[in-house]
């Protein structure tokens, strides 16, 4: 039994090492802060039809005080209606209290009839007690009651729905087409709430590209430079554990595919933007004395879903804050 065991762990630390080492990188959740809304999921957009990977490594802490019960709340918990919590569970409980007691002193519920008569006489009671009920609760309004029709149709209704811009694409040649667009981003609001620019979106798009060309030439001056000193830790240690196993990630010929704003907000004099981005890219782990790829495909580019919130504070320009995944 033993060796079986020692086989399975084997065979378990193979498949491990045999895992396309930038998939794992990409799937590893995110980190990163995106200030008060880290712990929040982002709206879903067309570039990311699902929710993006939580952020697991943060340094913003975590609010877990649980909202304190309204008195509303605890009244309808307390005063629920129904059966055992009226007139007739009371009614009742007196008599299953009094038969219980009879039958403990050798009568009630029917003395001799036994248990089979103990469970005739409780069926009746039940019945009649029902009954009862449903003469006194006539009239009485229902304890919930539907909701209007106006609220209805307003939450069916729902934030309007409009197209973002695509990163690098322009606002379109016509100023119509613009008007058009900055009227939809004003109607929804949650969106977009500080007015996310054609030169922003064009600024989001070479971040993507410089951060991982960055990250490829392990350039800590340039990650300093495009990244958040939070973000820039957590990438750091990437590139320290990748050094600490002989190995490299070659990033190359990173390509955006599609590109839209998923949310974009303002907090104090700061200005965070998540962007989702999907793109192309050589991906490859490569052996650090040799260049051997141990993980990816030097020939073929893969895809990737990302959501990448940027930062930027009074008087600077756009760093990235937080970086998630998103499972496709």
């Amino acid at each position: 039994m033993q060796r079986i065991l020692s086989i399975m762990a084997v065979a378990l630390v193979v498949m491990v090492t045999a895992v396309d080492f930038a998939e794992a990188r990409r799937a590893g959740g995110g980190f990163g802060s995106r200030g008060s809304r880290t712990f929040s999921t982002a709206p879903v957009t067309r570039t990311a039809p699902t929710p993006a990977a939580p952020i697991e490594r943060t340094m913003t802490p975590r609010q877990n005080a649980p909202a304190a019960a309204s008195p509303t709340t605890q009244n309808r918990a307390t005063n629920r209606p129904g059966f055992f919590n009226s007139f007739g569970g009371s009614m009742l409980g007196g008599l299953l209290m009094g038969g219980l007691f009879g039958m403990l002193l050798g009568h009630g519920f029917g003395g001799g009839i036994g248990f089979l008569g103990l469970l005739l006489q409780l069926g009746l009671i039940v019945l009649v007690v029902s009954f009862a009920m449903r003469l006194f609760g006539r009239g009485q309004s229902p304890a919930y009651s539907a909701p209007s029709a106006s609220a209805s149709s307003a939450s069916a209704a729902g934030p309007g729905s409009f197209r973002i811009p695509r990163i690098g694409e322009g606002l379109g040649a016509s100023a119509a087409a613009a008007s058009a667009t900055a009227s939809a981003a004003a109607t929804n609001g949650k969106t977009d709430e500080i007015g996310i620019a054609q030169n922003d979106l064009d600024r989001f798009e070479a971040m993507l590209k410089e951060l991982q060309a960055a990250y490829a030439a392990e350039d800590y001056a340039a990650l300093r430079r495009l990244t958040t000193p939070e973000a820039m830790s957590y990438l750091a240690e990437e590139l320290s554990e990748n050094a600490t196993k002989g190995l490299k990630n070659d990033v190359r010929d990173v390509h955006l595919v599609q590109g839209d704003v998923a949310e974009a907000w303002r907090e104090g004099s700061s200005d965070y933007a998540t962007v989702a981005m999907r793109y192309e890219s050589i991906d490859v782990m490569r052996d650090r004395a040799t260049g051997r790829v141990v993980g990816g495909d030097a020939e073929r580019p893969t895809e990737a879903v990302e959501l990448w919130t940027f930062l930027r504070k009074p008087g600077g320009d756009w760093q990235v804050s937080a970086i998630q995944a998103v499972e496709e």
